[in-house]
């Protein structure tokens, strides 16, 4: 087993050594709560939870570490008479972990406020300024930055010469000493909510973004650990001043540096600042939460992602033949005899080790449903049985098994599948009365209107069952 990823700071796939195989450990950039989350986020999320579910699945334990910004220059803007900043941010988080649950992601083993690490970050500030690679505004407004000319491996995660970057905006130039230097602590300012500073050997003030995730990522995980992620618009300049600001002060950090593609809009990156984001609610409330996670992972995790109603069409299709398989092989499984234990195909999991190859390993899922339906066609129920199976553990890796009880659940809404069920069985107890009164005219009739309707019928020894065509 020799699992490859893609390390964006090495620029090329490598072998995944894990520092403790019986604990992989994980660091993924959160979102920021000042508003509610489009699809982008979503996409961001899932790519992270099929790799953690899949380095679950070859080591067993895996400590996922997710933050929660909650305090940001964005958030204070937004804030309101009628809100506080902290209640806005409150809110906006919740907005954003029913969006995760929704499609199936799974909550992180930590998922810490970056508010509730202010000393670790303070900590940590000192510390750089101790070892002389950040310094204090000499303008008396409380600001310090990290001094990156003092750091000659600055610009090494995404290969770019320190003379070649833009300014850093994210504070005041007036205090900086290079154009380049960002701000770890940001002293606090007139106007500003008194609810929104600590207090500080530099003064009153509060964190800068950077520093919240590498203090965060150091207090759950420890100075070194396995693999840090986020989106590809992460990498500069936040994770650039994330890898500088811990390696210069004495932290291995991050081993393996994984970043998703971004969804787009007409080969544009979506995103708030652009106006062209789609809210994640509005999408979960015109489709199935299940058809938004199977659409939202097809595509490889790397790669960009354009959405149109056409993912959401394909992704259900794709679901319907999974489900209808299921539901066909387990009414063979009732009748034959127990099920095999299952197993994950040889070609999945090489497609999953290979730098998370989704979309090769849902190639080998319908492969396999098209090999299983084959199989009961002819009436070889222990190859159907086995094939079920594997769809099983596949669909269960990947968090897109139409029967699990999550889905059974929350899929397409209950009130609208039992009237439907009712229509279907009255059609179905009235094609059978015109059979077993030879009345094959009546018979063919029933089942035309229901073809047409979109439903396929199956005739089986122990009754007739439909499935919506898929």
């Amino acid at each position: 087993m020799t699992i490859r990823l893609h390390d964006s700071r090495a620029q090329e796939q490598r072998d995944f050594v894990p520092l403790d195989p019986s604990n992989v450990t994980i660091y993924v950039c959160g979102p920021t709560v000042q508003s509610g989350p489009h699809i982008g986020h979503v996409r961001a999320a899932l790519s992270f939870d099929l790799l953690r579910r899949w380095l679950q699945r070859r080591y067993e334990r895996v400590t996922f570490v997710r933050n929660v910004t909650d305090i940001d220059d964005k958030i204070l803007a937004n804030e309101t008479d009628a809100e506080t900043w902290w209640a806005l941010a409150y809110r906006m988080e919740q907005e954003f972990s029913a969006a995760y649950a929704a499609v199936g992601i799974l909550p992180p083993t930590y998922e810490p406020r970056a508010t509730a690490s202010i000393p670790q970050m303070q900590e940590l500030i000192a510390r750089l300024v101790e070892r002389g690679h950040a310094y204090p505004a000499e303008d008396g407004s409380g600001d310090v930055y990290f001094d990156v000319r003092s750091w000659p491996a600055y610009g090494e995660l995404t290969r770019q010469s320190l003379d070649a970057m833009e300014a850093a905006e994210d504070a005041d130039p007036r205090g900086k000493r290079s154009p380049q230097d960002f701000a770890l602590w940001k002293g606090a300012k007139p106007g500003e909510p008194a609810d929104a500073t600590w207090d500080s050997s530099w003064g009153a003030g509060r964190p800068g973004w950077h520093i919240e995730c590498s203090a965060m990522a150091r207090r759950y995980l420890g100075a070194e650990f396995d693999i840090h992620g986020g989106g590809l618009d992460l990498r500069f300049p936040h994770h650039e001043n994330e890898l500088a600001q811990s390696t210069a002060a004495g932290d291995g950090f991050a081993r393996y540096w994984m970043h998703n593609g971004l969804v787009t809009v007409n080969g544009q990156k979506m995103s708030k600042s652009l106006g062209n984001f789609t809210l994640a609610a509005d999408v979960l409330a015109r489709h199935d939460p299940l058809v938004v996670r199977y659409a939202l992972a097809a595509a490889h995790y790397r790669s960009s992602l354009d959405l149109s109603e056409a993912s959401w069409t394909e992704a259900e299709a794709a679901l319907g033949r999974i489900r209808t398989f299921l539901e066909r092989a387990e009414r063979a499984v009732e009748s034959e005899g127990s099920m095999p234990d299952p197993s994950l195909p040889a070609a999945f999991a090489s497609a999953m080790d290979d730098d998370l190859g989704v979309p090769q390993a849902l190639a080998v899922l319908h492969e396999t449903v098209r090999a299983g339906n084959a199989a009961l066609d002819r009436g070889d129920a222990d190859e159907g049985r086995s094939a079920r199976s594997a769809v099983e553990a596949m669909t269960d890796v990947l968090g897109i098994n139409p029967l699990a009880p999550e889905w059974r659940a929350t899929g397409s809404d209950t009130k609208t599948t039992t009237v439907l069920d009712a229509l279907v069985q009255a059609m179905i107890t009235q094609r059978a009365q015109a059979r077993a009164d030879k009345d094959w005219p009546a018979a063919d009739r029933i089942r035309d209107a229901i073809s047409a309707a979109g439903i396929t019928l199956e005739d089986s020894p122990d009754g007739t069952h439909w499935s919506i065509d898929g």
